[in-house]
């Protein structure tokens, strides 16, 4: 919704006010210079990067018009999903957990969570470690020196998708600007033309280096700096689990533990204290 918005005011506002300044929107009609621009952006991206980038940027689409879906709402879901998983452990031992972490669509627990249970990497994530404490793991150093590597590889596997999108977007300029020279070459092949057919065809080639930079600085690298912010926002969601099962393996109890976990959010979706201790009071109990 925003990116819609976001557009609609850098577009409305550029050419809003070229034609309240007298100018005319025809002239910026030249679907040439547009060819070679976005053309070889498209090519040049295709080049540097691998197949797995390519198809991340495909799939972010849907991420631009929704933007991140992780609320304040989601987080104390995610609490809560916490919270049971840590008590079933306290009470009746981490082995309890087995059948939960073996068949996660299967557990009554996390189904519990809809909206987790529907996040498949953060809910493999807490699987994951989950098996690794049924499996008798009990140095959370260790424990959290694994985590974050892994944390730092889907970061680093994110970020490549945002930063190709950034990278795209920082070459609009030059190749607006090739665009332009190729327009001033096919003005010099037409010197001896009349000043009013002259005057078309160097406006031409000033739109390319135009439209390059409008692509750049108001469009794509927006989107690629967009696009950062929203996997970090992922990152974090997995972030506050991490911080959760290392407070566990540290033999806090289940209540200390998830507010371990939010004490590391940002304050526009952390739930307060009082949220959560009336969210947890209701919870049901799971074996």
């Amino acid at each position: 919704m925003f990116f819609i918005i976001g557009c609609v005011v850098v577009v409305g506002s550029v050419i809003g006010g070229y034609m309240l300044g007298g100018g005319h929107l025809a002239v910026l009609w030249m679907p040439f210079e547009f060819l070679i621009i976005f053309g070889a952006g498209l090519g040049g991206f295709i080049i540097s990067n691998p197949k797995k980038v390519l198809g991340g940027v495909a799939g972010s689409f849907g991420t631009l018009m929704r933007g991140s879906k992780f609320d304040k709402a989601s987080y104390l879901e995610l609490l809560g999903a916490l919270y049971a998983v840590f008590r079933l452990a306290k009470s009746k031992g981490d082995l309890a957990l087995e059948s939960h972490v073996e068949r996660p669509s299967e557990s009554q627990l996390f189904q519990a969570f809809p909206k987790f249970a529907a996040e498949h990497h953060a809910l493999e994530f807490l699987c994951d470690y989950a098996r690794l404490l049924t499996l008798g793991t009990t140095n959370s150093h260790e424990m959290e020196a694994v985590m974050d590597a892994e944390l730092e590889v889907h970061h680093n596997e994110m970020h490549a998708v945002s930063g190709a999108v950034t990278t795209m977007g920082d070459a609009f300029p030059a190749l607006g600007i090739v665009a332009a020279v190729l327009g001033v070459i096919h003005t010099m092949g037409s010197i001896t033309e009349p000043p009013e057919v002259l005057g078309h065809l160097i406006g031409g080639a000033l739109v390319g280096t135009f439209s390059g930079i409008l692509m750049s600085y108001g469009i794509v690298s927006p989107i690629g700096k967009f696009l950062e912010q929203t996997f970090d926002a992922e990152s974090q969601y997995i972030h506050c689990i991490k911080v959760g099962i290392i407070a566990h393996m540290q033999g806090y109890a289940p209540q200390v533990s998830i507010e371990f976990s939010r004490k590391v959010l940002d304050s526009n979706v952390r739930p307060t204290f009082a949220e959560v201790e009336e969210m947890v009071q209701t919870l049901p109990s799971f074996s």
